[in-house]
């Protein structure tokens, strides 16, 4: 009798362990692996952005690359006015977010 019952306990927990891995796999595929393919991707584009590139700031900010440093980038925003932004802040090409509007 009391075998039996340690065997019930012990397949259950054992149950509860498959469970949890499981869990961990779903959020792993679904929720981890997605984030850190877009900050790649994130990275690429910050890493390769040129002069003469139509970008969008995390901010909101829309202009054309004038020039590009290391650390920083400057940005044409209306004619003539140009701002310098962190390389970081640059969100998105701005081609790609009319695109994505358009697709609405």
């Amino acid at each position: 009798m009391i075998t039996l019952i340690l065997a019930q306990a012990t397949g259950g927990g054992m149950a509860q362990i498959v469970m949890m891995v499981a869990i961990f796999v779903v959020f792993y595929f679904f929720m981890i692996r997605p984030q850190q393919q877009k900050q790649k991707d994130q990275k690429k584009f910050i890493e390769a952005v040129k002069p003469g590139d139509r970008v969008v700031t995390i901010g909101g900010m829309h202009g054309k690359v004038v020039s590009v440093d290391d650390l920083t980038i400057v940005l044409e925003i209306d004619r003539g006015l140009k701002a310098t932004f962190d390389r970081a802040s640059v969100s998105m090409e701005s081609t790609k977010r009319v695109q994505a509007e358009d697709g609405k």
